[in-house]
């Protein structure tokens, strides 16, 4: 059980969540990461977060969608200030083993080939190029 915060145990440091993930260099602005804590898509050890005035402290576990991915990582010290990306990086653990390589597209679009300089292709071209996308497997 973590310890709680009381008068007679002051120890225990925490700090807001829009706060720690600005200071953590998740989003570039404060109020960015604001509307993420406000939005209801944070989720502080499982449970859903509503205000961006709740509270972190070291060893909790976050899970927020940023991106194309969801990230899930552990609160490992509270920040003081926003600092270097080095700095920013000791904050916290990504617990996200997914992390290896991005999803590479096995159909990869290429565009339609043509000589250099021959501009903008005509609308004969254009539907001789649709043609041959079409019977792609």
């Amino acid at each position: 059980m973590a310890e709680a915060e009381s008068p007679e145990n002051p120890s225990v440091e925490k700090i807001r969540i829009d706060k720690w993930l600005w200071q953590a260099r998740f989003f570039k602005t404060r109020s960015l990461a604001a509307g993420l804590a406000g939005s209801g898509r944070l989720r502080i050890n499982s449970e859903h977060v509503a205000k961006p005035a709740q509270t972190v402290r070291a060893g909790d576990v976050l899970t927020f969608p940023q991106g194309d991915r969801v990230r899930v990582i552990r609160i490992e010290a509270l920040g003081h200030r926003r600092g270097p990306a080095p700095e920013a990086q000791a904050l916290y653990s990504d617990l996200d083993q997914a992390i290896a390589a991005p999803a590479v597209d096995p159909n990869p679009v290429h565009p339609a080939e043509r000589d250099a300089g021959t501009g903008r292709p005509t609308k004969k071209q254009r539907r001789e190029i649709d043609a041959m996308r079409r019977n792609d497997p």
